[in-house]
């Protein structure tokens, strides 16, 4: 359908190709930007020149153009409720619905039977986790996870202890990675479930699934992963890899908000207590009318991630490279948070020494990234996921996430560069720390008086 491509270009600032210019602070870089689309933005007390350019891929990703195209029919005139049976707008939804499995299904090659959609991947993950122990309760007693794992798994593993069942939290090592031979000795006759981030929304880091799918199939214990960062973006094969659950979500490759899938394994079969009581759509696992347009969404999300994976991969890696080695160039002590051997490259983690996370946040009005501080209604704690990695207190509160896509530019990147480079530099100058630093001092030999 056209009419997305129409109405593209009031999204759009000028000048840009309808099929790339999605993010659109690089712009001024690219010497191409009016004066127009200089004007000033003011927005929650924060005046900044124009729209910042958009470096937070793993908070959310832009919706590919192609994608509205597919979403689009069902807003407008292709409206039916996938579960009315009684004529051709339910039946032509349902279709629409069921093509949308078959396409989520084959990019992490399941069975459409295995999918089922829901609102996005913590509802997946709630479902996973308490479904899963809850249906095996009179036999199984006990979780295993990692103490990195997105903050859903987490509180759900912590609701099921506050309802008697026992959950142990995996330490990684410095690199992330989780420790093999740990989780094997973790595993309890009892264990109901081992739940492992496929790929870490923080630091990037690629858990090694297909030797814990091995150990769990071993152990007789499901395998639950949340794949909400890596569907997409690596290769997934759910039966060669050994998953008995995965959390899937729209809108981190490209899609809508508001729509997830759970893969949930038919042979062996895994059982899972609904958490929603309702209709009973989705054969009873998630109630409530399925969204249509969403699904299709995802669905053609999924279809185009399938055809150019490759090539975003590539690109993604040498755009990586282009931004690390462009900060590297010009700024010492530079930490990379997270191993980048077995990293997804749109995710590059970085802690500056000497400069607090939030200040360089402030400062880089431009550019759209997330600190690795996780701030809470009290205080600012630095982020659980770098302290289990092992980084010190002061360098956790430092990090910087810089998450890179498929619409991510050259000249995006190095105006990432010379904001980032040129932010870090005054604060530095700023920093007693650093001066006392350059001087030969060792801070960690100071005894600091407290007042």
């Amino acid at each position: 359908m056209a009419l997305s491509r129409r109405l593209l270009p009031l999204f759009l600032r000028g000048g840009a190709p309808a099929f790339r210019a999605l993010s659109t602070a690089a712009a001024p870089a690219a010497a191409a930007a009016s004066v127009e689309e200089e004007e000033s933005i003011t927005v929650k007390g924060v005046r900044i020149s124009g729209r910042p350019l958009y470096m937070d891929m793993q908070a959310t990703t832009p919706v590919d153009p192609r994608v509205l195209d597919a979403m689009l029919p069902f807003y407008l005139s292709r409206y039916g409720n996938p579960h009315s049976r009684t004529h051709l707008y339910g039946w032509e939804s349902d279709s629409a619905v069921e093509a949308a499995r078959a396409r989520v299904a084959s990019l992490v090659g399941a069975d459409p039977r295995e999918i089922f959609f829901t609102s996005g991947a913590t509802e997946c993950n709630n479902i996973a986790v308490k479904g899963v122990m809850r249906f095996y309760r009179d036999r199984r007693r006990h979780v295993i996870t990692t103490q990195t794992e997105h903050k859903c798994v987490l509180d759900s593993c912590r609701y099921l202890q506050q309802e008697g069942f026992e959950v142990t939290y995996l330490p990684v090592r410095s690199d992330g990675l989780v420790d093999l031979a740990q989780l094997e000795d973790a595993i309890r006759p009892d264990t109901g479930l081992v739940s492992v981030m496929a790929v870490n929304n923080e630091i990037g880091v690629v858990q090694p699934l297909e030797e814990i799918g091995r150990i769990c199939k071993e152990k007789g214990v499901p395998f639950h992963t949340d794949a909400a960062q890596a569907l997409g973006k690596i290769p997934i094969d759910v039966n060669r890899m050994g998953i008995g659950l995965m959390s899937l979500s729209g809108h981190k490759i490209y899609g809508p908000k508001g729509v997830g899938a759970l893969y949930l394994r038919r042979r062996p079969r895994i059982r899972v207590e609904p958490q929603m009581s309702g209709g009973g759509q989705e054969r009873g696992i998630r109630s409530g009318t399925v969204p249509t347009p969403l699904v299709v969404g995802f669905g053609a999300a999924c279809e185009i991630a399938a055809q150019e994976m490759d090539y975003d991969h590539r690109r993604v890696s040498a755009l990586q490279q282009r931004l690390l080695d462009g900060i590297l160039a010009q700024v010492n002590e530079v930490v990379i948070n997270g191993s980048m051997e077995h990293r997804y490259p749109g995710n590059l983690n970085l802690s500056f020494a000497y400069v607090e996370g939030e200040s360089l946040l402030m400062g880089l009005k431009e550019v759209a990234v997330s600190s690795g501080s996780a701030c809470t209604s009290a205080s600012l704690e630095p982020s659980y996921v770098l302290r289990a990695l092992g980084v010190e207190e002061d360098m956790a509160h430092t990090s910087i996430r810089f998450g890179i896509g498929r619409f991510t530019t050259e000249e995006e990147v190095d105006r990432a560069i010379e904001l980032t480079v040129r932010q870090v530099k005054k604060l530095r100058d700023m920093s007693p720390l650093y001066e006392m630093a350059k001087a030969g001092i060792d801070l960690k030999s100071i005894e600091w008086s407290q007042h």
